[in-house]
């Protein structure tokens, strides 16, 4: 499918490109101490379409995100977990699995599963993956919300700087670093869900409330409970998308409880094959990092103070006339994050000393995303499929008709 004026495999490498250039460092995890990480993401709109696929093996399909985007089964969102085991023990077969509770709906049992040896060999391969094209052109990088771009936007970032992991020097102080989780390189014992040995996924009606246990051979147990205000956060819900007459495209949306921070952010192309990237922050930041990240209390919080996130009260942002009308069919990606909950075994004693580490931790990190496309009316579009109609007949739009026919891949 071809969408934003650019391929989809130039899209997939742009973000692969950029998420890795934005992310931070990867963890160090402590000696001697063996952490779980979690990641529980709520996913709407075409975002709960693409979430799906990536955990149930098949791939992007135009008709689910049509049907997601008109409110399709049932307007519920995709929950998505991720599991990841990092232990300085290993064993020879190792083995692992964390025992959800049942309301989770995912199965008794998650095997954590450790990749095979070729596996973590691929984990030191180039930041493009292997099969992707390597993007080519410039990117048109815009911030801030507000009718119109700000003087001296946009800043003109050339591909070839970011796929040599290349930071331009007016984004060198910009950006907080999301949390690289660990990897199959990251420690001698590894373990992850969801994983190639089981297909299961988390229906849209799971929840983490409850107690959780991890256990294996490479890991000492590590039991917890999480609690209604650490589940899974609500879907992001549009209440404004719609153009404005001026050109740019007000944006409203319903609070989301539990939130921290937002970000919204546009990807889009242009006839000449530039990429158009905006995001809300009041700062020069790469847009396509921050949203794709999980981020830490403090981060969030220094997102807020250092205003590239907006405050978690924040429910309104217009996307300016210049970014709105550069590209047709640009992607609109709104993000809620929830923060972390964190736990440890045992408890730090007083007064105990520098070299202290607990047997375990604990790190949960949430968000709650949504993606549509910009400027779309959704109440004339799930107007006209209910009379089956063409939703830009009689009204003289081509912007309407030819955001559908992207959509659809014509």
């Amino acid at each position: 499918m071809k969408f934003l004026g650019i391929s989809s495999r130039t899209a997939a490498a742009l973000c692969a490109t950029v998420s890795v250039v934005g992310a931070g460092s990867a963890q160090q995890t402590s000696q001697g101490t063996t952490e779980y990480w979690m990641t529980a993401d709520t996913a709407s709109g075409m975002a709960s379409m693409m979430g799906g696929g990536a955990t149930g093996g098949g791939g992007p399909d135009p008709s689910a995100a049509m049907r997601m985007m008109m409110g399709g089964g049932g307007g519920q969102a995709a929950h998505l977990l991720n599991l990841r085991l990092a232990s300085p023990r290993t064993a020879a077969n190792p083995e692992a699995e964390h025992v959800p509770p049942a309301v989770l709906g995912a199965g008794h049992s998650l095997p954590l599963v450790t990749p095979p040896a070729s596996r973590r060999a691929e984990a030191r391969n180039s930041m493009v993956p292997e099969g992707m094209e390597r993007p080519r052109g410039r990117i048109l990088i815009y911030w801030g919300c507000g009718d119109h771009a700000r003087p001296g936007q946009p800043v003109v970032v050339d591909f070839a700087q970011l796929s040599a992991g290349e930071i331009p020097a007016a984004f060198g102080n910009a950006g907080i670093s999301g949390i690289a989780l660990p990897g199959p390189e990251s420690r001698p014992g590894y373990g992850e869900w969801p994983n190639q040995r089981t297909r299961t996924s988390v229906p849209a009606t799971g929840s983490l409330v409850g107690g959780h246990v991890v256990r294996g051979n490479y890991t000492p147990e590590i039991s917890f409970t999480l609690t209604q205000q650490q589940d899974f956060l609500d879907p992001v819900r549009l209440t404004a998308s719609e153009a404005a007459s001026s050109g740019a495209v007000p944006l409203a949306w319903a609070p989301v409880p539990g939130s921290r921070a937002w970000l919204a952010t546009v990807f889009g192309g242009t006839q000449r094959g530039d990429v158009i990237m905006w995001s809300s922050s009041e700062v020069q930041a790469l847009p396509m990092a921050l949203g794709m990240g999980h981020f830490s209390d403090a981060d969030l919080a220094r997102g807020v103070r250092e205003r590239q996130l907006l405050p978690g009260e924040t429910a309104r942002c217009t996307v300016p006339a210049e970014v709105a009308g550069a590209t047709e069919g640009a992607m609109l990606s709104l993000t809620a994050f929830g923060g972390e909950a964190s736990f440890a075994h045992p408890v730090r004693p007083a007064n105990a000393p520098a070299s202290w580490r607990p047997e375990w931790t604990v790190t949960l990190l949430r968000k709650s995303s949504h993606m549509s496309l910009l400027g779309l009316d959704m109440s004339d579009m799930m107007g006209a499929s209910e009379r089956n109609e063409n939703p830009a007949e009689g009204e003289g739009n081509p912007r309407r008709r030819t955001l559908l026919d992207r959509l659809r891949g014509q």
